[in-house]
């Protein structure tokens, strides 16, 4: 069994959404330890800014006169999707990064979506593979707050993974990651700490959640 894991945050040395991420990958190993964990990093190995248009436009034309940096786009392209078409399961850490979503994730979604199993145009070949999302966020942009509806990114990031990858998506969300970096946020410390042992939690769940639903489906094959 392989879960696939993609990281997207740009401080891997205390990223809030990496540290969900090894709850998830924490209960899938324990579940079966030895197990295969294929990782992507994308801010220590980003994907160029150039490379969705130069492998759009190769699609428009013959193989044989694209040229030597469209052929290598295309590669990428099909490693990013097989990375996650022979997996069993899947797991997105992803911040919010100025209101919206990481660029590093949209330049790697839009890479993997030139792929024609999981491109547009038809049934994902990823429907129904359990994922599990891991988002965080250095606010608090719940209703109620004064920044209520400023978080662009996580609604954008159930779109495309659970509707039109159609996979089997768990969300995790954790608000005020910035709270104890940021003395401005200081009075939400009690919260802050609330919010983090909830999210926490339901990284554990969803990681059990993935892999039982994905040895389920291993066992029936």
């Amino acid at each position: 069994m392989t879960l696939f894991r993609l990281d997207a945050s740009i401080m891997p040395g205390s990223s809030a959404s990496s540290a969900l991420g090894d709850i998830v990958e924490g209960e899938w190993l324990a579940a079966t330890p030895g197990d295969t964990v294929v990782k992507r990093d994308l801010a220590a190995d980003p994907i160029a800014a150039t490379a969705w248009q130069e492998a759009v436009s190769a699609g428009f034309i013959p193989d044989d006169v694209r040229t030597p940096s469209q052929h290598a786009v295309t590669a990428l392209a099909r490693t990013l999707a097989d990375e996650m078409l022979t997996a069993d399961a899947l797991v997105f850490n992803v911040p919010l990064y100025n209101f919206g979503v990481s660029q590093h994730f949209k330049l790697w979604f839009d890479l993997a979506y030139t792929v024609p199993e999981i491109g547009p145009g038809g049934t994902s070949a990823l429907a129904g593979k359990p994922a599990v999302l891991n988002t965080t966020l250095g606010g608090n942009y719940s209703p109620g707050t004064p920044r209520h509806g400023w978080d662009h990114s996580t609604d954008w990031l159930r779109r495309v993974l659970g509707d039109v990858w159609q996979l089997d998506l768990h969300v995790v969300q954790r608000p005020f990651t910035l709270v104890g970096v940021n003395p401005a946020l200081d009075s939400f410390a009690d919260m802050a700490a609330e919010l983090r042992v909830n999210a926490e939690q339901q990284a554990h769940e969803a990681g059990r959640a993935i892999s039982e639903a994905a040895r389920l489906v291993g066992a029936s094959r």
